[in-house]
C-alpha cells in the first residue's frame, strides 16, 4: 500500500509545479504587453494588406483575379510581415520565461525549493507550450476571419471549409508553439536577454532573408527553418511564380516538430547540467 503513495506524491509535485510556473509567466509585466502589442500589430499589418487588396480589386488585371481566391486571399490573412512580428513576439515571451528568472536571481529559489532540475524544465515547456497554442489559435483564427470577412466585401473571401485553408490557419496558430520554444532553447543556452533576443531574430528572421531559394543549397537552408516551414504550409492553391525546388507539407510539418523537440531537449539539458 505504501507503494502507491510516491506517485501521487510526484503527480501532486508536479501539478504545484505547473501552477507555480503559470503564476511566473503571468506575473512578468512584459508577458500581457507582448501577447496584446503582438496581436494587434499582426492584425493590423494583415489588415493592411487586406484593404489594399479590397480597394484595388476592381482594377486588378483578369490574371490576379482569377487566382485571387485562394492565392492572394490567403496571402492577405497571413502575410509575411505579419508572421515576421508574430515570431519575434512570441519567441521573445519563450526567452523570457526562463531568461527572467536568471537574470533575476530568481531561479537560485526555485532549485532550492526543487532540487530537480529537469522536473522544472518540463513544467516551463508544458506551461509555455499550452499558453502559445491558445494565443497562437486566437491570433491566427481572428486574423483569418477579420480579412475574409473584409475581402467579402468583393466576393472574394475564403471560408475556413475551402481546400487548405483550415491547415493553413492551424500552421500559423502553432508557429506560436515552435517560436516560443525555439526562444526558450536558446535562452536556457544563452542566459542573457539581448544576447538571446539578437540570436533568435537572427535565426527566425535574419537567416531566412538570407537565402531565396533559388539555389539547391539555399532552398534546402529555407526549407529547414521555421519560417520557411510556415511559408510552405500557407501556401494554398497553385502560386503563379513557378517554385525551381518545391517543399512538401509533410517535410514543412517536420521541420516544425524537430525545431520544437530539439529546443526543448537543449533547454533540458543546458538547465541540468549547467550552474545557476
Amino acid at each position: 500500500m505504501n507503494a502507491a503513495h510516491p506517485p501521487r506524491a510526484v503527480d501532486a509535485r508536479f501539478r504545484d509545479l505547473l501552477a507555480g510556473e503559470w503564476m511566473k509567466l503571468w506575473s512578468l509585466r512584459s508577458t500581457p504587453w507582448a501577447f496584446g502589442v503582438g496581436a494587434f500589430a499582426v492584425l493590423c499589418v494583415n489588415l493592411n494588406a487586406t484593404l489594399a487588396d479590397y480597394r484595388n480589386y476592381p482594377d486588378y488585371p483578369e490574371g490576379i483575379r482569377e487566382l485571387f481566391v485562394p492565392v492572394w486571399a490567403m496571402r492577405d490573412a497571413f502575410t509575411l510581415g505579419g508572421a515576421m512580428v508574430f515570431m519575434l513576439a512570441t519567441g521573445a515571451v519563450g526567452a523570457l520565461v526562463i531568461v527572467g528568472e536568471y537574470s533575476t536571481g530568481q531561479i537560485r529559489t526555485t532549485f532550492a525549493a526543487v532540487p530537480d532540475r529537469r522536473a522544472v524544465t518540463a513544467a516551463k515547456t508544458l506551461v509555455l507550450t499550452g499558453v502559445m497554442l491558445g494565443y497562437g489559435a486566437l491570433v491566427a483564427g481572428v486574423s483569418f476571419a477579420a480579412t475574409q470577412a473584409v475581402l467579402s466585401g468583393r466576393d472574394v473571401g475564403m471560408s475556413i471549409g475551402h481546400p487548405g485553408a483550415a491547415s493553413a490557419v492551424v500552421a500559423s496558430a502553432l508557429l506560436a508553439p515552435v517560436c516560443a520554444l525555439v526562444g526558450f532553447g536558446l535562452g536556457a543556452l544563452l542566459r542573457h536577454t539581448a544576447t538571446t533576443i539578437v540570436t533568435l531574430t537572427g535565426v527566425l528572421l535574419l537567416l531566412p532573408a538570407l537565402v531565396d531559394g533559388r539555389s539547391r543549397w539555399s532552398a534546402t537552408v529555407l526549407h529547414a527553418l521555421p519560417q520557411g516551414a510556415w511559408r510552405r504550409l500557407t501556401e494554398v492553391g497553385e502560386s503563379p511564380v513557378p517554385v525551381e525546388f518545391p517543399w512538401t507539407a509533410g517535410g514543412a510539418w517536420t521541420v516544425y516538430a524537430v525545431w520544437s523537440l530539439a529546443a526543448v531537449a537543449v533547454a533540458l539539458v543546458a538547465v541540468h547540467r549547467r550552474g545557476v
